[in-house]
């Protein structure tokens, strides 16, 4: 990997931890404010980060309704597959 991409790769990082640390901040202001910086935040974290990938993978075998949901709330692709699957098998 590249220094540069590295770089890059961090400076997504932080600016997800931002974003979850201005979350609070925001939330008292009219409006789902709040909520938006906490998605936007785990995705630029998610996505940039394999120890949180793995962190955030086994939560998600812990607690598979909450994983369900947050997927479905992140527009992730595994949510895409799954429903996919489960509606193929139930017809």
């Amino acid at each position: 990997m590249t220094g540069s991409h590295r770089a890059s790769r961090f400076a997504l990082c932080l600016l997800g931890v931002v974003l979850l640390l201005l979350s609070p901040l925001v939330t008292p202001v009219p409006g789902p404010g709040g909520i938006f910086f906490v998605a936007g935040g785990l995705i630029l974290i998610l996505r940039n980060s394999a120890r949180a990938r793995r962190s955030y993978t086994r939560r998600r075998r812990r607690w598979p309704r909450l994983a369900a949901f947050l997927d479905r709330a992140m527009r992730r692709p595994s949510d895409k597959r799954r429903r996919a699957r489960l509606d193929g098998t139930a017809r």
